[in-house]
């Protein structure tokens, strides 16, 4: 999933803002009856290039989107982020969820729905074209969506790996 380079080391300065993007309630039926019990997924960032999610299960709501909130904490990974978009397109597939991210120019807005915009925001991109297809299943959506912004190459990497300067990159 995520590459081992962009994950974060410590999450003691950063200023992480947690969302939460769905709560499940779950039932198991015993010999006395039902007991119910709920799973949250949470998504948490500092809107700077910096975002991970979790998933927190518990009897109790609150319990829940605490325990996915700290779960959140211990896989962040950094985003490279061009001028409030993404540096360029990226596809990602998982599960039965495909989603595609698209850059746009300033001022066009998070272009997104649901699960997919909750991760976009945490992570700080304010300009961006999204499509989902395929399932609209809320824990596959966020794993696709993180899983496109890990694949993400900034404009540096791309003129180091090639050997040029960061100014060939966009002018050709």
């Amino acid at each position: 999933m995520a590459k081992v380079l962009n994950r974060v080391k410590s999450t003691n300065d950063l200023e992480l803002k947690d969302r939460l993007v769905a709560i499940n309630r779950v039932t198991k039926v015993t010999k006395g009856g039902r007991t119910f019990s709920f799973a949250a997924i949470v998504v948490v960032g500092n809107e700077d290039g910096i975002v991970g999610w979790g998933l927190g299960k518990a009897s109790e709501v609150t319990t829940a989107i605490a325990k996915g909130a700290e779960a959140a904490k211990k896989n962040l990974i950094r985003i490279p982020i061009h001028k409030g978009t993404i540096p360029h397109e990226q596809e990602a597939k998982f599960g039965g969820a495909e989603i595609i991210l698209k850059p746009a120019y300033h001022g066009t807005g998070v272009k997104a729905g649901g699960a997919m915009r909750a991760v976009l925001e945490s992570v700080g991109i304010t300009d961006v074209l999204a499509k989902s297809k395929g399932s609209s299943n809320p824990h596959n959506l966020v794993k696709a969506t993180i899983e496109a912004l890990s694949e993400l190459r900034s404009p540096a990497m791309v003129a180091k790996n090639r050997g040029i300067s960061v100014e060939k990159v966009f002018n050709g």
